[in-house]
């Protein structure tokens, strides 16, 4: 069962991250929160990290553990983001938007865990620059010759491979549209591509989608 570590500046925004990630993940341990971090506030056994603030981010590399794998989830629209979460220790991070909803999140976290960096679309161009191997942190992918997509990701996309904008899908499957592009960002970086074309071709070479 994982760990969260919730940081968010106000009781507000903690109690609405709590109420989300109850809906997300409710077997989920919250072990903790707080308006800043800190060593003296971070419990060391977090197995995630939870932040609205991405000024926050600098302090969290201060307190991540020597001990244990960690992963971060910020909610944000800040592209700046990006590059700070590149630079830290974690074994995997995402970021959703602001307002994400509570499959954005649940999808978020469960790639954050897994060692995986997954962002929306907007902000993927930011990865352009890093090799298609590195995209995915953890073990290469020589020795995982097929991702694990969640149902949910090969919905989307064998819906991507019917030729469908993102608006269209959203429809098809009951969710917004931010959710399905957060889908196909997640989708990307589990597959180390850049693209939709580049994603249904890898796709179907590794089986997960007929075409």
């Amino acid at each position: 069962m994982p760990r969260v570590f919730i940081v968010a500046p106000t009781p507000t925004l903690r109690a609405g991250l709590r109420a989300l990630l109850a809906q997300a993940e409710p077997t989920w341990e919250i072990v903790g929160e707080a308006p800043a971090l800190g060593r003296a506030l971070t419990p060391a056994n977090a197995d995630l990290f939870l932040l609205t603030d991405p000024d926050q981010l600098l302090p969290l590399a201060g307190v991540l553990s020597d001990e244990r794998e960690q992963s971060a989830v910020v909610l944000t629209n800040d592209d700046a983001a990006v590059n700070v979460l590149r630079a830290l220790p974690l074994r995997g991070w995402s970021i959703t938007p602001a307002d994400a909803s509570a499959e954005e999140l649940r999808a978020a976290a469960a790639a954050a865990l897994q060692g995986m960096v997954a962002l929306p679309t907007d902000m993927a161009g930011q990865l352009a620059t890093t090799p298609a191997a590195a995209r995915q942190i953890g073990p290469a992918e020589a020795t995982e010759p097929k991702p694990t997509l969640t149902p949910r990701e090969i919905e989307v996309l064998e819906q991507v491979s019917r030729g469908l904008p993102s608006k269209l899908i959203a429809h098809e499957l009951g969710v917004s549209e931010s959710t399905v592009k957060f889908h196909l960002s997640s989708i990307y970086a589990k597959l180390g591509v850049a693209s939709r074309t580049e994603a249904i071709s890898r796709a179907a070479k590794l089986g997960l989608i007929t075409l």
